[in-house]
């Protein structure tokens, strides 16, 4: 039987970028970095992100923090986090990262604060 667990990976995106989008996408990469790492080790990595910037594109979002951006981004979020097995916190500080964390425990799903807390799948 695999243990291989579905994690979303909650890293800061807006927090310390002034949402400039060149800092924007160094956030998004790091967080796919982190997701290639768990996805090697046999798990199912996600982020909210890979769902909702595309929602928010079509959907006509024009920047971070507008009304739809409201509507979509955190929601998306924390209904995928329901769906997963656990969280790993990355980065730095992120109010948005933090509440994912704050849900998990309120879920009673895992949290992971390091790649070296999770074990590889098998």
């Amino acid at each position: 039987m695999s243990n291989s667990q579905m994690i979303l990976v909650a890293g800061p995106y807006r927090s310390g970028t002034g949402d400039d989008p060149v800092k924007l996408a160094a956030n998004v990469r790091a967080m796919n970095e982190t997701a290639l790492t768990l996805f090697r080790a046999g798990h199912l990595p996600v982020t909210g992100e890979a769902l909702a910037l595309p929602l928010l594109e079509t959907a006509g979002s024009t920047r971070p923090g507008d009304p739809l951006y409201d509507e979509i981004f955190h929601p998306v979020a924390e209904q995928l986090l329901s769906r997963c097995d656990a969280v790993l916190r990355v980065g730095g500080p992120s109010e948005g990262a933090d509440r994912m964390v704050a849900q998990a425990r309120a879920e009673g799903k895992r949290i992971y604060l390091s790649l070296s807390e999770i074990p590889a799948a098998v």
